[in-house]
């Protein structure tokens, strides 16, 4: 095998190789001696059929196996002899060649991986969000678990905010019905997150036995594609309007929170706990978010354009099922590569000086960090051991935690090399950043 490289730019290679003809010549002539040992033809008993016949019905089909099998092997020594390391999948195409020719010869061209080169990291800058969980925030987690355990009493004023009513309801667009409950009465809560607000706005007010009637607009990022811009008029009976009552603080709602004596203080230092843990997570989550984005921004990646066409592929089809799940029909979708090309440049971009930074630093998860990621995801669940035990039950689920907690040691790498402040933040303001992310 002789074989050859070009540099067409900085990440193209052309790969030229000549093989042999003969030893692919005496492995075509092997195959199909196997091949006429068994071959079934009319007329003929199995293994009795002439050479000739198999050859003439066979040897194009094992040519071209053995063509393929040998293109593959010898693609796979010279990348390996030349050091190259390939980005995407190479273009493979024969010359031509005469009939008596001694070699076959074929051209591969491809793309390799880009050298990163991290550099200094000092002029990225990482803002900290830093909170302590007050009894504000532990008082307010109790009203929210209040709410959920109030025991609703039928009232005769109009609805308010916080009510739960029973209505009847018609809608249609452009005047083609899309829902009717047919007399049957739906429980709302009003101001539930799931529901347009001005649904809820509509009916603030009415009273048990009153109708009301609006439109209402659905915006066009709507979670139901078939509503997603449009306008529709609604018809609303009330049939009964209830008001909450909230559960005392005392000792039945400790136990009912799982305080086995009820005791208050008890309850309140576990809520605090609980809410210690969501803060961490959404300060990690944001500390990482700003990693991320500052290596993406900071270092310079001449990205494989192949690899970019991969990920467009893969942003293309995940949309479309998103968009599938939703509601629209194939026929409605019509995504364009140009909608995913900066994202996936972007996330080419960071895998790339990811994988860089892991192997120039050795950032690869030890086997004690994937073992403290998955308790710490277990202690969730009432059976901890059998959730251990399910990821250690196959090698593959630990890919999961794993990786992330190699993308952990990325981040602390990054932390002990940029410039990071701490910055206090409310509450309310560290919750709502996540869910906005």
């Amino acid at each position: 095998m002789q074989a050859t490289v070009e540099n067409i730019s900085n990440l193209e290679r052309r790969l030229t190789v000549a093989m042999p003809m003969q030893p692919i010549e005496e492995e075509i002539g092997k195959r199909l001696n196997s091949l006429a040992k068994t071959v079934k033809m009319a007329g003929f008993r199995p293994g009795k059929v002439p050479f000739k016949m198999v050859e003439q019905q066979y040897g194009p089909q094992v040519r071209q196996e053995v063509l393929s099998s040998k293109v593959e092997e010898t693609f796979s020594d010279a990348v390996h002899k030349e050091g190259l390391r390939i980005a995407g999948y190479p273009s493979i195409e024969p010359k031509p060649m005469a009939d008596n020719a001694e070699n076959y010869e074929y051209v591969a061209t491809f793309e390799v991986f880009p050298e990163v080169a991290i550099g200094d990291l000092s002029g990225v800058s990482i803002e900290r969000p830093k909170l302590a969980v007050s009894d504000a925030e532990i008082d307010k987690t109790l009203e929210v678990l209040r709410k959920q355990r109030a025991v609703f009493e039928t009232v005769e004023r109009g609805a308010e905010m916080g009510d739960r009513v029973s209505i009847e309801f018609s809608s249609q667009i452009d005047g083609e019905q899309i829902e009717d409950t047919k007399g049957q009465t739906i429980p709302l809560v009003l101001g539930e997150e799931g529901r347009l607000p001005d649904f809820d706005k509509n009916i603030v007010g009415a009273k048990a036995g009153e109708s009301r009637s609006f439109e209402l607009n659905f915006p066009a990022d709507y979670h139901n594609a078939n509503l997603a811009g449009k306008t529709a008029k609604y018809e609303v009976k009330v049939a009964s309007v209830s008001a909450p009552k909230l559960p005392e603080i005392d000792a039945d709602f400790a136990k009912g929170l799982g305080v086995e004596d009820g005791d208050i203080a008890k309850m309140r230092a576990e809520i605090k706990d609980s809410l210690d843990q969501e803060v961490d997570k959404r300060i990690s989550a944001a500390v990482k978010s700003q990693v991320l984005g500052g290596l993406v921004n900071a270092i310079d990646v001449e990205l494989p354009k192949s690899l970019v066409t991969i990920e467009v592929g893969r942003l293309m089809e995940t949309a479309q099922q998103t968009l599938q799940r939703r509601g629209l029909d194939a026929g409605q979708i019509n995504l364009e590569p140009a909608m995913f090309e900066e994202q996936a440049q972007r996330n080419v971009k960071l895998r790339l000086i990811m994988v860089e930074v892991v192997r120039a630093n050795e950032l690869q998860a030890k086997p004690e960090q994937i073992r403290a990621m998955i308790d710490t995801w277990a202690k969730s669940f009432e059976q901890p051991e059998e959730v251990v035990n399910w990821y250690y039950g196959d090698p593959q689920r630990l890919n999961e935690p794993a990786a992330m907690a190699t993308e952990e040691n990325v981040v602390n790498w990054v932390l002990e090399r940029a410039k990071v402040t701490d910055k206090e933040v409310a509450f309310d303001d560290l919750m709502a950043a996540k869910e906005q992310a």
